[in-house]
């Protein structure tokens, strides 16, 4: 009878402990959004990191900038890394999403290419200026451009700035708005194009060889890594930001991207 005992009792306690170690790893196994190219890369870096210390990332990749926020917003991811703070600030004010930024990763400093000139002084009057549609985005790349001294701005314009906010535009430059995604396959079609980084690195383009103009690298739109507000307190957070901030990632960053990628820890 005790024998008969002690082996329930041993197999009620493996079969708790069995429940208590499939329960740990659901916990400590989560979906990260992220953008091709760059994004994706390092976060398979991040991933290898985070294994070590008992994470399992699922990484779920995007084509577009919308469609992370909404996915972690319904629970679908628990966390996203592929967009700079103002463009996250800009979805939580507009969309209503309950998503806060955890961490810095890199920035990603934006471009102007062209495959029709090769300096913006040769722009021609009427040239057409390929800028991102989205409010941050499309802000940036006007600020960019007035950087460059080829249009001006309202001086309370922000960083939110559209093509409304254009005070002064002595070469009647035409300014397209486009998904920033499509850029680069439609550089052909405009005189030159403002493309994000990341975009421009998956088709191909160098930013320190092909770009004819670049933003300063110290600027506002450091990328972050955003979870649910709700969230913020869950072991994995920790190790996830942990993971990222590892020399093991900066060590990549730095030799894979050459400077066009810039580690923001």
């Amino acid at each position: 009878m005790q024998r008969r005992f002690i082996l329930k009792l041993a197999a009620a306690l493996g079969a708790a402990t069995l429940v208590a170690t499939s329960a740990a790893q659901a916990e400590d196994t989560i979906k990260v959004g992220v953008t091709g190219g760059p994004h994706a890369q390092i976060m398979d870096v991040v991933k290898t990191v985070a294994a070590k210390n008992g994470l399992t990332i699922k990484i779920i990749e995007f084509s577009d900038y919308v469609q992370p926020n909404a996915a972690l917003a319904s629970g679908d991811l628990d966390a996203n890394s592929y967009q700079h703070d103002p463009y996250l600030q800009a979805q939580v004010k507009d969309r209503g999403y309950k998503l806060i930024r955890i961490a810095d990763t890199v920035t990603y400093p934006m471009g102007i290419y062209s495959k029709k000139v090769k300096s913006l002084a040769e722009l021609q009057p009427g040239a057409k200026i390929a800028v991102p549609n989205d409010p941050t985005n499309g802000g940036r790349a006007l600020l960019l451009l007035q950087k460059q001294g080829l249009l001006k701005l309202r001086a309370d314009a922000g960083l939110k700035a559209t093509p409304l906010d254009i005070v002064d535009n002595p070469k009647k430059l035409k300014i397209v708005e486009l998904d920033a995604a499509q850029i680069p396959r439609s550089l052909g079609d405009v005189d030159a194009a403002a493309i994000n980084t990341n975009f421009a690195m998956e088709a191909g383009l160098k930013p320190k060889q092909d770009a004819i103009a670049i933003e300063d690298p110290k600027g506002p739109y450091v990328n972050v890594i955003a979870i649910r507000e709700a969230d913020r307190n869950k072991p994995w957070v920790a190790k996830l930001v942990a993971a990222y901030h590892s020399p093991e990632v900066k060590q990549f960053v730095d030799s894979k991207f050459g400077g066009s990628v810039i580690t923001s820890w």
